[in-house]
């Protein structure tokens, strides 16, 4: 069992964990899970041993092995293959001593421990983890330095894997991981044996791994049983207690002030006037549960154009005269909703710099509106933001002429309002970040996203505000993520990149996702690539079109809904309700939720059309 007793832990003057405590049971999956800056990453420095707790302790089993994944990629001319096998430092070590041992006592026990830890089938294991995490044959004999930073630290994530050690400590793993690799990586750690506490933001290997959730907010840790949507249950059902509790209480504490105020100066009262000012200073508060104003994404919605957006007809792209993707054949419409699958290398980013005009079709032919504005978002603009500069500094060279009143309320679409629109970049967490190379992209209000994993630093409740908003969006979106929630939620249209090229994928991200897998496969399935009916009439096709534009305009209408009863359940908890009063926001709630109600219900009808004009 891990114990955390009591811990408190200061960064800069500052307690990043507040007399925080938790026992993680053996063979327990945790995931570690917190807002940006809740203090994630530090708790896990605590747990590997890099921090000295300031107050409390940290107890581990004396003799456990504690794996982690090292700050700095591995890299130079070894292998992935070789820098994998060389991970497990036990495997190594015992096989060196093998071969110079002379104490043939030693020798036999140095043979029971390689044959106790199955070393000899390391190599095998090795290849399996690596392929697994997307490398194939060729690319696991390649020099280290041939790869990017993003393939190395998958080298790093199989060299922990191979070396199965007793707990597991893991940081975001799946963030450099494309959709199918992320897929066997949950596999994996389902069938991991040890200990394992992962901080993930994955909504779906929180579901599919993790066993318990240990939600760090405020400094403090709460232990929840299951996965991230029971946790979400939960926390729900505390809240809603919490905020009765505090009601009950704020209307006791007022009532105590008023019999305080009225009879502190009769002397008949004065003493039960005194015992309740002291039951007054006893008490103590109950924080009210704070929603954080950070978590806002407003996409400014875009003028109007006739479809369509973009059409690609046989062009060719890539690079240095080299053609990455051919044969592709793509119309893109004002109110598209399209993701991108396949693995990382088959050339989805190569087609999204195509779209974003970033690149010029080899081949073929390309026709875009002159009047599209297109928004595209990559981690290099998060990792180019300089960080001594300040949101309203990069936002006012970006909107070179705007008032200063138009860069402030772009600026407040996403968060960063009053101070936070001054704050040193340098001090801003990795998902501030995000928002705000999202909130540059978007200040001219584009016709067309593109986004290439824009959810790499957002926490779980910042990537569900990022879906709503998404949905609510009026123009195109083109996703690239291994964010399966956010696929689910926001595509309605799947292309599929691979075999130098891209094609509508018929099914739905579970179909892709049991391909995959292996899963539920008919036998004339063939490769799982999308089989094109040649023989569809431009009749079908506009069915097909005008029933996915229903869908789309039912989940906006949900959305926006879902926003409004939200909002009127704030009101309704909060202290003071302004110029309504509670009984005419209970009638306006009744209302909308009638219309949500009657909303869902045409979304499942329009639903149903468009299958059947799939069928």
């Amino acid at each position: 069992m891990i114990t955390i007793d009591n811990i408190t832990v200061r960064l800069g003057g500052r307690a990043i964990l507040q007399d925080a405590s938790a026992a993680i049971p053996r063979g327990a999956r945790i995931g570690l899970i917190g807002r940006n800056g809740a203090g994630k990453s530090t708790l896990m420095k605590a747990l590997m041993g890099e921090i000295e707790p300031d107050q409390g302790s940290i107890e581990i089993p004396r003799r456990a092995r504690v794996g982690y994944i090292a700050q700095e990629a591995p890299s130079g001319s070894i292998t992935p293959f070789d820098a994998v096998l060389a991970g497990d430092a036990e495997r190594a070590l015992l096989l060196e001593e093998a071969e110079t041992c002379t104490d043939m006592d030693r020798l036999g026990d140095v043979h029971d421990r390689l044959l106790a830890i199955d070393a000899y089938a390391a190599p095998s294991r090795a290849a399996i983890i690596l392929t697994g995490l997307g490398f194939d044959e060729e690319m696991q004999a390649q020099p280290l330095d041939t790869f990017s930073g993003g393939w190395k630290m998958r080298v790093a994530l199989g060299a922990l894997l191979l070396s199965n050690p007793d707990i597991m400590l893991l940081d975001e793993p799946s963030n450099h991981l494309d959709l199918e690799a992320t897929l066997w990586l949950e596999s994996f750690l389902k069938a991991y044996q040890g200990t394992l506490v992962v901080i993930s933001h994955e909504r779906d290997l929180l579901n599919n791994v993790v066993t318990a959730i240990l939600h760090l907010q405020n400094g403090q840790l709460t232990l929840y049983p299951g996965g991230y949507d029971a946790f979400e249950q939960q926390r729900a059902e505390r809240a809603a207690q919490l905020a009765a509790a505090k009601a009950a209480q704020d209307a006791q504490r007022a009532r105590l002030q008023d019999y305080v105020a009225r009879n502190s100066a009769r002397a008949s009262t004065a003493k039960q006037a005194q015992s309740r000012a002291k039951m007054l200073a006893k008490m103590q508060p109950i924080a009210a549960v704070l929603e954080d104003p950070s978590l806002s994404f407003d996409f400014p919605s875009p003028d109007e154009m006739r479809p369509p957006l973009i059409t690609l007809d046989l062009a060719a792209v890539g690079y240095d005269e080299t053609p990455i993707l051919q044969r592709l054949n793509l119309r893109i419409d004002p109110d598209d909703r399209i993701a991108l699958l396949g693995r990382n290398g088959n050339g989805k980013t190569t087609l999204a710099r195509l779209l974003a005009a970033q690149l010029a079709p080899m081949d073929g032919a390309m026709q875009a509106s002159g009047r599209m504005r297109v928004g595209y978002f990559t981690q290099y603009q998060v990792e180019e933001l300089s960080s001594e500069g300040t949101p309203l500094d990069h936002m006012t060279r970006a909107m070179e002429g705007a008032s200063p009143g138009a860069v402030r309320a772009q600026l407040g679409r996403f968060g960063f309002s009053g101070h936070r629109a001054t704050a040193r970049i340098g001090t801003l967490s990795g998902g501030e970040r995000a928002r705000l190379a999202l909130a540059l992209i978007t200040r001219d209000a584009p016709h067309l996203l593109i986004l290439d994993e824009p959810t790499n630093h957002l926490d779980v409740d910042a990537r569900e505000a990022l879906v709503q908003a998404l949905n609510a969006f009026d123009g195109a979106v083109i996703l690239i993520s291994h964010d399966r929630h956010m696929v689910e939620l926001t595509a309605d249209r799947l292309v599929l990149v691979d075999g130098g090229t891209a094609q509508e994928y018929a099914g739905s991200i579970e179909d892709y996702i049991d391909f995959i897998l292996g899963r539920n496969q008919p036998r004339d399935s063939g490769n799982g690539k999308p089989k094109k009916d040649k023989r569809a009439s431009a009749k079908d096709r506009e069915a097909v079109r005008l029933a996915r534009s229903s869908v789309t305009a039912s989940e906006k209408a949900i959305a926006r809904l879902q926003g409004r009863l939200s909002a009127l359940d704030a009101s309704l908890a909060a202290p003071s309700t302004g110029s309504k009063s509670p009984g005419d926001l209970m009638r306006e709630r009744a209302t909308v939720a009638a219309e949500l109600e009657e909303a869902e219900a045409q979304w499942l009808d329009a639903q149903e059309t468009l299958e059947k004009a799939e069928a």
